[in-house]
């Protein structure tokens, strides 16, 4: 269930950034594609659409998406988009063959330097006379 929740916020986030935020619209353009997160059995899946510098995204898998990765299960997936260094995260997933990726692997390495923007707001500290 949380994983789920995740890959939902992700989406939420990721269509306020292509609203709001113009460092991240500039990074969607040109991209036309539909990619997908997903445990291995499928039973927890939500695909994202880029397209015109906005991002939308719905649950369950679409066939033939620009790429695909593939979490062993919920909770691994969950850890790994939760963890300090997802980079690292991600590369040990795939090296221990508990994350595929499926399609392109240079998309995949665009979509981790989107995550940068999508960091929460720190509020601003009032100031002290």
């Amino acid at each position: 269930m949380k994983f789920r929740f995740l890959l939902w916020m992700l989406g939420l986030l990721m269509a306020r950034a292509s609203r709001n935020n113009p460092a991240f619209q500039q990074q969607l353009a040109g991209k036309e594609l539909t990619f997908v997160l997903q445990t291995a059995d499928g039973k927890v899946a939500r695909h994202f659409v880029v397209s015109g510098q906005r991002v939308s995204s719905a649950s369950g898998v679409i066939a033939e998406p620009g790429f695909a990765i593939i979490f062993k299960d919920a909770a691994y997936g969950f850890a790994t988009l939760q963890a300090k260094n997802k980079q690292l995260a991600f590369m040990q997933g795939i090296q221990d063959k508990d994350i595929q990726i499926k399609g392109n692997a240079g998309l995949v390495m665009w979509f981790q330097g989107l995550m940068k923007y999508l960091k929460p707001r720190k509020k601003k500290q009032p100031v002290k006379a």
